[in-house]
């Protein structure tokens, strides 16, 4: 497996007595001193940490839930435990901000790698490239920080004295800082991988891609047409100098998400995850916990399909799905852990303008018969992979045969889009051997899993983490952020040419003729008139559905309230305009004992 040949540098700074994530976590400020950066070594060590470090974030539970929580997206499965990130209630300092502690700290390394690393005796091009990944990281965690939590502590030099007192500085200076950074890293990073950054790290489309995304989200705030400009022009760039960058789309939306695909052309920018014991976070074979570092991304949009997927399962008198029966599922490599912490938002409104609506069926997933988008992202069908014998007389089994279903040929589950007469043990008339769940079936517990992360690799230890990397940034968002940027620009005609290049690669499928992909593609075209805020927010919903970024799009584009209010009946009730902001960690505020308080959000 290919994965960010830095992290080999961790083991150079053993030199020093000492792991670069050690000195990252324990007290960076005592531990990291000035000289540490005097040496390549050092700051490539410096640079290793803070990838693993991302690492540590994107892929884990914790912060996957405050990515993608309380939003038009996602409700609760019914393992989540509650938790305030979905509803909003009670949210407050204390359940959130799992990343910023880390941000800082991260922060702290990477001004030292510039502030001592630009006197390194290496080759002008190799420093450069060093000193430009540093820039792009500082960059990449401020823009996280300044969504996420609006005005946050400015800090550019290197801290090596502890301090008990801090501050927050205007989100204005954070993003001139951030495009600064962007700007700088992009001139000198390479146009694509390089040693010793090699697989899929920061690059010079990267960097433009992140600074286009600053530009955008700044303009939104400011409502700056220069900013919107600015981000459309560079996703131009991007797109125009694609073949340089080595960047494409793949003909089929599924081969983005194929496990071979992972660091192929469609792909930019990835936290790699590998398993390997040396990084002492978990022991192969002895399964996963969820502690830092762990990638568990395929599994929690999981429901629990080896245990909720009894063959003799009813509809109630109150028209609710009942499991009963031997299960016709065990757990495996292919199907993946039942996590079941989060689920599609696949509930049909009660009440208000959407009511009898679902934002999964009736708002994202559209054209289902001709988008491959919602096919290729969820799974739907489950195949036997154990064999089970039901008796015509069982509990429940109302198809009056006996039967044994067949592995790996069989259906257990199917979970189709639309409604199925005799559904849960029969397909109109006709016996069904496993069971029938359409969406007037599905709950919190039943449901269709993203497919995308999932990981079958893993053969016997099915319970380790995925090895599989996470994806943070694909090609097809250059797109997405082009046309968005256009369309608040004033050129919807041009947002309309970006959204249907995404679109028409999303009607492509391997078994059309070549005439049946031409049609599709025609209907997949949208114009100028199409376009709006929502038409591109849904559209993200469909290309990037669970890729960490829901909250922010809709904190982004001033939706949060509104979409979350009109779809998300968990949290509709709940939500608020301060909660476009998250509630800065309560040990932050607590830490802050010198000079000035450290302020909350307001709300909080």
């Amino acid at each position: 497996m290919k994965y960010i040949n830095v992290w080999a540098i961790i083991g150079l700074t053993a030199l020093l007595n000492t792991g670069c994530e050690k000195i990252l976590e324990e007290n960076p400020q005592s531990q990291i001193v000035p000289s540490y950066f005097n040496s390549p070594a050092g700051v490539l060590g410096g640079i290793a940490g803070v990838y693993n470090d991302i690492r540590g974030q994107w892929g884990t539970e914790g912060f996957t839930v405050e990515m993608q929580a309380g939003t038009d997206d996602f409700l609760q499965g019914a393992s989540s435990g509650g938790g305030p990130a979905y509803t909003y209630n009670g949210l407050n300092g204390s359940n959130f901000g799992s990343a910023w502690g880390v941000a800082f700290q991260d922060i702290n390394t990477l001004n030292g790698v510039l502030q001592y690393g630009a006197t390194i005796d290496l080759p002008e091009a190799t420093r450069k490239q060093y000193l430009a990944q540093a820039k792009f990281l500082r960059g990449f965690w401020y823009f996280y920080l300044v969504q996420t939590w609006g005005d946050v502590p400015l800090n550019t030099t290197f801290i090596t004295v502890p301090s008990q007192a801090a501050s927050r500085q205007p989100a204005a200076q954070v993003y001139e800082q951030i495009i600064k950074d962007l700007t700088e890293a992009a001139a000198d990073l390479p146009n694509t991988p390089t040693a010793p950054f090699l697989g899929k790290a920061a690059t010079k489309p990267v960097a433009q891609l992140l600074l286009a995304k600053a530009y955008l989200t700044r303009g939104w705030l400011n409502n700056t047409a220069a900013d919107f400009t600015q981000a459309a022009t560079i996703c131009s760039d991007i797109i125009a100098n694609k073949s340089t960058y080595g960047l494409d789309l793949w003909a089929d939306y599924g081969d983005a998400f194929v496990p071979a695909n992972d660091y192929g052309k469609e792909t930019m920018f990835v936290s790699d995850h590998v398993l390997d014991p040396k990084f002492g976070y978990y022991t192969v074979g002895g399964a996963a916990g969820g502690g830092a570092a762990q990638n568990l991304t395929p599994w929690f949009t999981n429901w629990n399909y080896p245990n909720n997927s009894g063959v003799n399962s009813f509809v109630n008198a109150s028209g609710t799905l009942v499991n009963s029966g031997t299960s016709g599922m065990i757990r495996d490599s292919q199907y993946g852990r039942p996590y079941v912490r989060m689920r599609p938002n696949t509930d049909r409104l009660k009440t208000g303008p959407n009511a009898g609506k679902s934002y999964f069926l009736d708002q994202a997933f559209t054209k289902r018969d001709v988008d491959t988008r919602f096919a290729n992202s969820f799974t739907t069908v489950y195949i036997a992979n154990t064999a089970v014998t039901n008796s015509a007389t069982a509990a429940n089994n109302k198809r009056g045969i006996s039967y044994t279903t067949v592995v790996g040929a069989d259906t257990a589950v199917w979970l189709p889009d639309f409604e199925v007469a005799g559904a849960p043990q029969f397909v109109g008339t006709r016996p069904f051997k496993g069971i029938v769940v359409p969406p007037s079936l599905w709950n919190n517990g039943i449901f269709p899993a993203l497919k995308k992360f999932m990981d079958p690799s893993r053969g016997a230890n099915f319970n380790d983490p995925s090895t599989r990397p996470v994806v943070l940034y694909r090609f097809s968002d250059v797109y997405l952020t082009g046309a968005e940027a256009y369309l608040k620009a004033g050129d919807a005609n041009k947002a309309a040419d970006l959204l249907n290049v995404v679109r028409q690669r999303a009607a492509y499928k391997k078994t059309n003729t070549a005439a049946q992909n031409t049609a599709a593609a025609a209907s997949m075209l949208i114009t100028a008139a199409d376009v709006t805020v929502d038409f591109i927010l849904d559209e993200r919903s469909r290309e990037l559905f669970g890729e960490w970024q829901r909250w922010h799009d809709l904190v982004r584009t001033r939706s949060l309230v509104r979409r979350v209010q009109a779809w998300n009946p968990e949290a509709a009730a709940y939500i608020k305009d301060y909660h476009m902001l998250r509630p800065i960690p309560q040990t932050q505020i607590d830490r802050v004992v010198d000079g000035p308080k450290f302020t909350q959000n307001p709300g909080y």
